[in-house]
């Protein structure tokens, strides 16, 4: 990439670097953003020159075949604020352009008014790429930043892909027509229409330039050798084992003397040396030299690259520094970056087959789309599919994942009919927003079962880029994120599979009641105690006993299959034993190395397959669970019955199905019902003029500038009057320094009352003996006040106050806070160690459901305290609900606010009393999911 292309800001103070930015197009390809500067003069009439007469007489209303010295200087001087420019570039030339004008309400120029004239021009050859698109989004955003609040925009009748431009953009318009010219002017707020619009766009760029990658028509490596155990030689000699004939593979070599073969294919010196073109180049050059490839690959027109090369960010910042390098060399001319650090890309498709991977065999065909980021896990994740049996759609080991990421895949498989079942191994989120939006919509069609990797230690593997925002992701936030997006989450690489085969091959559970049956009593316990734990609804198991023949199971799995009460069935078997079993064997006993044990009996494999067949029918999942047999399992394969080697393993793979199938139901229902309620006693721009003047402190100001950002924690009256503002009224208290004024402030609250700490670190610490309660006279609120200013150090350093009763009920927890990868999640707990120790909390995303809060309480162990365990009388869950609503409602409504928790939160059965409460507030976040269109920059 030529260094000139990018504008230099030390000799532009005012450029707004924060405004390049890479983006996909419509076909997949990757181009640049950025703002014009008087340095690309040379490249606009470049430019200008490329595009039609046609295409000028749309833009200026008139022939104009070429920009006088007056125009390009217009077109490339601009002050950034009044008058804009961008261009899109790739390979170092403009492809397109657009230009703001602010002007005032009679249409002329100004610098105070808030309507802007737009203006955009894209070369012929490049229209139909969604370029304008892109442009549009960006200079809107750009527009809004320097206080630009709606845009006008003429265009003649007959340029209809301009007037479609801005029609279909998704903002809220005006048109007109006057002269023979249509006006157009719209808002630039965001509507629900123009995000969905612009997130539909996003699916399908990135969809499309993943297919770019899996199916390429030609295939360059770039660094092979004579020596066949190196790299190049190895993905060479793959591509060459499975690439059909119209997909050619080039070798090259920069110090291949000419005329040189390897594997019965000319070697090339270079890339540009190649006589076709080349869609794909796998780069297994040593890292200095990985530049120079790179370059020639983006002369010669090549969409996609798989580096192999490490030497990156997994070394460190030097690295990483050469890492950013290589994806802004490549995006510039137009290509997408697997790896670097890569393990490659693998793609079954009989029509378009790729190994360009160090796999040293194309997996079989099959609905699992696999996605990871570690070349180790990935041998693993094909080693398990193949002695599985399994087949693969497409499979994707990134390495550093430096540009194409999970998030590319999903979109592309969610448009993959090949595709069935999703499995990733994630270290690392790079955009936690995007990540969850995106699996939502693919859960609701295709499962997605997840391993995440570092979940106790939060350590980022080497080589991993994410936003400073996602560096630190709770597990206990990711489980939240998984469980709202409907993504299955397992623990090893086995339970993967086990989950993955059996949503592949078996249809989804319509419930969660399970029948057992089998020729072993214990197994079938083992199995119905399993069912039990994963909260399932097991019936009692149907024991045939071990003599049991193939028409005993043929049988009993009708009958339970048959049953209407019955939503899945697992059948469990062991070898026949005794008498029956003696002559099966051969009349002999057999140690653990003879080769016929784990045999087994044909006429119960048939009559399982039988059964597989009428479980199909009814839609009604069914699976083995099975102690030392070998051979059933693989007679399974053909009537795809997964065959599990525990019955642990089977109630995991099947509980799993059960909630996701949960899932799938709900999330349908919840888009017909599930609903934001409309709250009385809202006070949204009260809430906001408390929040600013909050920030606007000197204290708030000072914050700003201290490790960790701008929490600002409100005090205690400013957080009840906040609260208040959204219909959430905390319990009054009053200060309590001394005796007098403890006596005092319980008279005008009345009794009976509690007398609390409240010193940050005695505040919800009634274990330490920092409560009195049920103080109801004078004589018992002295005698209180004493013990706990000897106790506490003094009244005045325990902060004690004083606060009237609340009814008997449960004391709860409720709070929010927002993630700044993830947005605002709403958490419920019940109060006390217990809970705590134990980590029974419930988390959901904001904003939330009334489903999603009912959901909140009843997820926790503790629930059954809520709804009258052991006789207790049920409380007030319609008013916890509401209160949950409300919190939910606030955080979304008023993003500067960080945190808000509520402890205790004691529940009547009639009604509630928030007993303490702080708020913590920070300057507005960035939101990088609602801003235009943009390639991640990490």
């Amino acid at each position: 990439m030529d260094d000139s292309a990018v504008p230099n800001p030390e000799q532009q103070p005012d450029y707004p670097q924060h405004w390049e930015a890479d983006i996909l197009l419509r076909d997949g390809g990757t181009a640049r953003i950025r703002p014009i500067t008087p340095a690309d003069a040379g490249r606009l009439v470049e430019f200008y020159e490329q595009v039609s007469d046609q295409s000028k007489y749309f833009r200026f209303f008139a022939p104009y075949p070429r920009l006088s010295a007056k125009d390009v200087r217009r077109f490339t001087h601009h002050d950034f604020v009044n008058r804009v420019g961008l261009a899109v570039v790739i390979r170092d030339d403009f492809i397109a352009t657009v230009r703001y004008d602010r002007i005032d309400a009679e249409g002329r120029p100004s610098a105070t008014g808030t309507d802007a004239e737009v203006a955009f021009l894209v070369q012929d050859a490049h229209q139909g790429r969604g370029v304008a698109s892109a442009l549009l989004e960006h200079i809107a955003a750009v527009a809004q930043e320097r206080g630009i609040r709606r845009f006008q925009a003429e265009v003649l009748p007959e340029n209809r892909k301009m007037v479609k431009v801005f029609t279909d953009a998704g903002y809220t318009q005006r048109r007109s027509f006057a002269d023979g010219v249509v006006h157009l002017e719209f808002s630039l707020e965001q509507t629900e229409r123009s995000l969905a619009v612009m997130r539909a766009r996003e699916h399908r760029a990135e969809a499309r330039s993943v297919q770019r990658l899996l199916t390429p028509r030609s295939v360059a490596v770039i660094g092979v050798s004579r020596t066949p155990q190196t790299v190049g030689r190895a993905i060479l000699r793959d591509l060459l084992g499975g690439a059909p004939a119209e997909c050619p593979v080039y070798a090259v070599n920069r110090n291949a003397p000419p005329g040189t073969e390897l594997d019965g294919i000319p070697v090339h010196r270079s890339v540009l040396d190649i006589p076709g073109p080349v869609d794909l180049a796998v780069i297994a050059v040593p890292e200095g030299a990985v530049p120079a490839a790179v370059a020639e690959c983006g002369a010669h027109g090549v969409q996609g690259l798989v580096v192999v090369t490490a030497g990156y960010a997994e070394t460190g910042p030097e690295g990483r520094d050469r890492q950013r390098a290589l994806v802004r060399q490549a995006r510039a001319a137009g290509m997408r970056v697997i790896g670097p650090n890569a393990f490659g890309l693998i793609n079954t498709d009989p029509a378009n087959p790729l190994n360009a991977s160090l796999a040293p065999r194309l997996p079989g065909r099959g609905g699992f789309g696999i996605f990871c980021q570690s070349g180790a896990i990935g041998v693993a994740l094909l080693e398990a599919a193949h002695k599985r049996g399994l087949g693969v759609s497409s499979f994707a080991s990134v390495g550093n994942r430096a540009d194409v990421s999970g998030n590319d895949f999903l979109q592309y498989w969610a448009e993959d009919e090949a595709t069935r079942v999703v499995l990733l191994y994630l270290e690392s989120f790079g955009n936690p927003r995007k990540f969850t939006r995106i699996a939502r919509r693919l859960a609701a069609a295709k499962p997605i079962v997840v391993v995440k990797g570092a979940r106790h230690t939060g350590s980022l593997p080497p080589g991993h880029a994410v936003p400073a925002t996602a560096t630190g992701l709770r597990d206990a936030t990711v489980d939240a994120l998984f469980e709202q997006a409907g993504v299955i989450r397992v623990a090893t690489i086995t339970e993967l599979y086990d989950t993955g085969e059996l949503l592949a091959l078996q249809p989804l559970p319509p419930g969660d009641r399970v029948a057992v049956v089998g020729n072993s009593d214990s197994l079938g316990l083992l199995t119905y105690d399993a069912l039990l734990g994963a909260g399932l609804r097991p019936r009692t198991p149907v024991d045939l006993t071990t003599a049991a023949t193939g028409e005993n199971f043929r049988i009993a799995l009708d009958v339970a299959l048959a049953d209407p009460a019955v939503d899945a069935v697992i059948a469990v078997a062991i070898p026949p034993i005794g008498t029956s079993a003696h002559a099966f064997m051969g009349g002999r006993l057999t140690g653990e190395d003879d080769p016929a044990m784990g045999s087994d009996d044909p006429e119960i494999a048939a009559a399982l397959l039988e059964a597989g067949q009428r479980a199909q029918e009814l839609g009604k999942p069914l699976v083995l669970a099975h102690l030392a047999l070998t051979d059933l399992p693989v007679r399974l394969r053909p009537g795809g019955i997964p065959a599990y080697a525990a019955p642990e393993r089977a109630v995991h793979a099947l509980a799993n199905a059960v909630h996701y199938a949960q899932w799938r139901r709900r999330t349908a229902e919840a888009e017909e019902t599930a609903r934001v309620p409309e709250l009385d006693r809202i006070d949204e721009p009260g809430a906001r003029t408390l929040v600013a003047a909050a920030l606007s402190t000197r204290t708030a100001i000072a914050a700003r500038t201290q490790p960790g950002g701008a929490r600002i924690t409100l005090s205690d009256d400013e957080a009840r009057d906040l609260l208040a503002r959204y219909g959430i009224d905390v319990s009054s208290t009053r200060s309590a320094p001394d005796e007098e004024t403890a006596v005092a402030a319980a008279a005008s609250l009345g009794y009976p009352v509690a007398l609390k700490a409240t010193a940050p670190h005695l505040r919800h610490r009634p274990d330490l003996g920092s409560v009195r309660l049920d103080l109801t006279d004078e004589p018992g609120l002295r005698r209180a006040h004493r013990e706990l200013d000897a106790l506490l150090g003094g009244a005045a350093q325990a902060e004690l106050v004083v606060q009237r009763m609340a009814p008997r009920g449960v004391d709860t927890v409720i709070g929010a806070t927002v993630d700044p990868a993830v947005g605002a999640i709403l958490s419920f707990g019940l109060a006390g160690a217990p809970a705590e120790l134990l980590g029974d909390t419930a988390h959901r995303l904001v904003p939330a459901t009334d489903q999603d809060v009912a959901g909140l309480i009843r997820e926790v162990r503790a629930a059954p305290l809520l709804f009258g365990w052991r006789g207790a009388e049920a409380v007030d869950t319609a008013a916890l609900e509401e209160l949950l609503l409300r919190v939910s409602q606030l955080v979304d409504d008023v993003p500067e606010i960080a945190s808000v928790d509520l402890e205790p939160v004691v529940v009547a059965p009639h009604g509630l009393a928030i007993l303490g409460a702080r708020v913590r507030v920070a300057p507005l976040p960035v939101r990088s999911d609602l801003g235009p269109r943009a390639m991640s920059t990490l």
